[in-house]
């Protein structure tokens, strides 16, 4: 479904051009018949053409949008349904463990084992497989219908794609690092909470709010400065793939202009070409997104299978036929 759905995708500029070079090639026969009741004819049949091309393009991503919706509620169903079960499956794991374990353990990590390393997983098993074959597929179909074309007007347009992708990989390790610390200082910030609303009595009974109260606003001040950090490393992300798109949109417009005067390519491929470059923008940067899910994912998946391999101190030898 992926496959089909980008198959219809890629169909769409090749419309948009024969469209365009539809316009360019009839334009001046049209000037020809100035003064002519023929031009009226002409523009008639000229405009039901264009109207043509158009319908085609909305049915062609239509059709796009029925195998995205499948795909997408195949794939992300799927994923929810394996959140469900690892979260049943690690609550009851939880029952299961004796005292000696929740004594040793905070509760705050205990629950960040069940909702945010799970959601890490869950994301992996859905998103991240599903944009990870949405990029190569688009990738291949993209990349042989410009190569078809034109390679040299390819070579241009492609040329700022591998410096987006290895800058968006390097900013998205930077992004992963910062999350997993937040994540972590989150972890505490709920451990602690839930310490003091249970312990309250002790707090109380020992006049400890103003100390309490410093020491979890150091652990806020603390999870703030993280967050900051990572809001503005991400604020570097956006500008980084525009300023690149727009190397490739503007190389892309100024050596197919070129390529137009020597007679090698089309007005519409020049249209055509630059909607593929633009096409290409989400699954390049996709690449770093989906690599940084993997290893969240993997990070997270660790740290589950280490607690489901724990074995309860206490267990019931007697076995029941």
């Amino acid at each position: 479904m992926v496959t089909a759905a980008n198959f219809f995708n890629v169909l769409k500029p090749q419309m948009v051009r024969n469209a365009l070079d539809l316009v360019v090639d009839n334009l001046q026969i049209f000037h020809l018949y100035d003064g002519f009741d023929l031009q009226t004819t002409f523009f008639e049949e000229f405009g039901k053409t264009l109207l043509f091309f158009g319908v085609l393009v909305l049915i062609l991503a239509l059709i796009q949008g029925i195998f995205m919706y499948f795909m997408r509620q195949t794939i992300i169903v799927m994923s929810r349904l394996i959140e469900y079960d690892m979260r049943k499956e690690i609550f009851e794991h939880y029952e299961n463990l004796s005292l000696a374990f929740y004594k040793k353990n905070n509760t705050g990590d205990l629950m960040s084992r069940i909702t945010e390393d799970v959601t890490k997983v869950r994301m992996y098993v859905g998103p991240a497989i599903l944009y990870g074959f949405n990029l190569t597929t688009l990738v291949i179909m993209v990349v042989t219908s410009m190569l078809s074309v034109s390679p040299e007007l390819t070579l241009y347009a492609l040329a700022p794609m591998p410096i987006l992708s290895i800058s968006i990989y390097y900013v998205s390790n930077l992004i992963n690092k910062k999350s997993m610390g937040i994540q972590v200082q989150l972890a505490t910030l709920n451990s602690t909470a839930q310490e003091a609303y249970s312990g309250i009595r002790v707090v109380k009974s020992y006049v400890q709010e103003a100390q309490m109260g410093k020491f979890f606003l150091g652990e806020s001040q603390t999870y703030m400065d993280k967050s900051l950090d990572l809001a503005k490393t991400n604020a570097f992300f956006f500008p980084l793939m525009v300023l690149l798109i727009g190397i490739s949109n503007i190389l892309t417009v100024f050596m197919g202009g070129v390529l137009v005067a020597r007679g090698t390519v089309t007005p519409g491929n020049i249209a055509e070409f630059v909607i593929y470059v633009n096409m290409l923008t989400w699954p390049v940067t996709a690449v770093g997104w989906v690599t940084s899910i993997i290893q969240q994912a993997a990070a997270s998946q660790s740290r589950i299978n280490g607690f489901l391999e724990i074995k309860p101190d206490i267990t019931n030898p007697v076995s029941y036929t």
